[in-house]
């Protein structure tokens, strides 16, 4: 006998595996190559570069995070607005974690938008009207100026402690719902680790962000090595 599953039962699956695969991967290497920035901007521009310099980018844009993002992003607004939230009347971790990640959600729907908007694509009125996209050679100095401006340094670092909730948290109901975790303990341990990852996640980012406007972030200094820029080609040495 054949096993029918229900459209919503397989859109909240596909839900949960474009937040995980290739979304969640796509945060890991964005916070990579985002870190890359506590060696100055050469060290930056250099991995900026070199994913410009992937074949077919632009395909693997679109049909890697573009369309799942979007997917992601409007389904997960339709799954928030069926949401009832019971923490008030029972104030279980839970219940709170449930509310924050429907909460999360919603904002980075926003968030992203701005993201992809200001840095991207250079839409933002009034802010940066230079891509990152096409200008890897200038794309430290597009970020820096940005994150000079308190208030969308801001609105990033928001950014980045939701995105790094709202994925750590997806982990752990990820394994939960296909049933890769099942038991009290186990549950209970991966959901320490999720919140572990939160905080690894919220601290890599952050310090990122401070990267381009003080030398090594948020760490010491001397952990840092900055990357020089290269000596113009035949330039004398002496």
């Amino acid at each position: 006998m054949a096993v029918k599953f229900s459209k919503t039962f397989l859109l909240r699956k596909l839900h949960q595996i474009t937040g995980i695969v290739p979304l969640g991967m796509f945060f890991f290497v964005h916070m990579f190559t985002n870190s890359k920035a506590m060696n100055g901007e050469a060290a930056f521009n250099k991995a900026v570069k070199e994913i410009h310099d992937i074949p077919f980018l632009l395909l693997i844009e679109i049909f890697g995070i573009f369309v799942p993002l979007i997917f992601h992003s409007v389904y997960g607004i339709l799954i928030s607005a069926e949401a009832k939230p019971n923490a008030l009347n029972y104030g279980y971790g839970r219940n709170w974690f449930y509310m924050l990640q429907r909460a999360t959600g919603i904002f980075l729907f926003f968030f992203i938008l701005f993201h992809v908007l200001n840095l991207r694509f250079g839409l933002v009125p009034y802010l940066n009207m230079t891509p990152v996209a096409g200008n890897a050679d200038k794309a430290f100095a597009i970020v820096a100026g940005e994150f000079q401006i308190t208030w969308v340094m801001v609105v990033y670092i928001f950014g980045i402690l939701a995105t790094a909730w709202h994925l750590a948290y997806g982990f752990f109901l990820f394994a939960v719902d296909w049933g890769i975790v099942i038991g009290e303990k186990a549950q209970k341990f991966t959901l320490a680790a999720g919140l572990g990852l939160a905080a690894l996640l919220s601290f890599v980012g952050i310090n990122a962000a401070f990267s381009f406007v003080r030398p090594c972030g948020l760490m010491p200094k001397f952990i840092c090595e900055e990357t020089k820029k290269p000596a113009p080609s035949g330039a004398a040495k002496f």
